[in-house]
C-alpha cells in the first residue's frame, strides 16, 4: 500500500484577495503547513494546479479550470501511474489537519465531513473520475462524492479553513495561544 498527498493549489482565492497558499502564520506558508501534515501519512507528496517550490508539481486532468475535480482527476492519474494505491487529499488552505486524517478515513474512498477536499481515494478511480468529467455536467466534489458513495467521516474537532483575511487572523492568533 502506497499513498501520495495531493495539495489542490489551483484555486481562485476570490473570497482572500490574494494568493493564500502563499500567506504565512508565523513565517510559514499555508501551503507548507499542510504538506508537513501529510508528510507523516503519505510516500510522497504533490501540489496539484500550481508551482511551488520544493515540492513536486502535477497538472489537473484532463485539463485546468475543472475545479477541485481537476486537481483530484490529475493526483489520481499520477498515483496510478507511479505505482501509489491510494491519495490523501487537502487543500492548500487546510494548515491544521489532523495528524492522522489517513487512519480516520481509513479505508477510502471516503471524506470528512463539512470538509470535502480532505479525503481519501483509491488510485484505481482515476478513469472513472475522468469518464466522470467527460460524461456529466456536475464537476463539484459533492456532486463526485455522491456518484461513488464515497463515506462520510465525522470528525468531532475543528479544522482551519483559511477562505478570508479574517479566517487568516483568527488562525494565527490560535497558533500563538497553542
Amino acid at each position: 500500500m502506497r499513498r501520495l498527498g495531493a495539495i489542490f493549489g489551483g484555486g481562485m482565492a476570490r473570497r482572500f484577495g490574494a494568493d493564500k497558499a502563499a500567506a504565512t502564520v508565523d513565517g510559514i506558508a499555508l501551503i507548507d503547513r499542510v504538506a508537513t501534515r501529510l508528510q507523516g501519512q503519505c510516500d510522497a507528496i504533490v501540489v496539484v494546479g500550481r508551482v511551488w517550490p520544493g515540492l513536486e508539481t502535477i497538472a489537473d486532468a484532463p485539463r485546468p479550470g475543472l475545479g477541485p475535480l481537476g486537481a483530484l482527476a490529475g493526483a489520481l492519474v499520477h498515483a496510478q501511474e507511479h505505482g501509489f494505491t491510494e491519495v490523501l487529499t487537502s487543500g492548500c488552505d487546510l494548515p491544521d489537519l489532523p495528524a492522522d486524517l489517513a487512519e480516520m478515513l481509513s479505508p477510502g474512498q471516503a471524506v470528512l465531513v463539512g470538509q470535502p477536499l480532505l479525503g481519501l481515494w483509491p488510485a484505481d478511480l482515476a478513469t472513472v473520475l475522468l469518464d466522470h468529467l467527460a460524461s456529466s455536467e456536475d464537476h463539484s466534489m459533492r456532486g463526485w462524492i455522491d456518484a461513488t458513495g464515497a463515506r462520510r467521516v465525522t470528525f468531532d474537532g475543528s479544522i482551519a479553513n483559511i477562505n478570508t483575511p479574517a479566517d487568516l487572523t483568527a488562525f494565527a492568533s490560535r497558533q500563538s495561544h497553542d
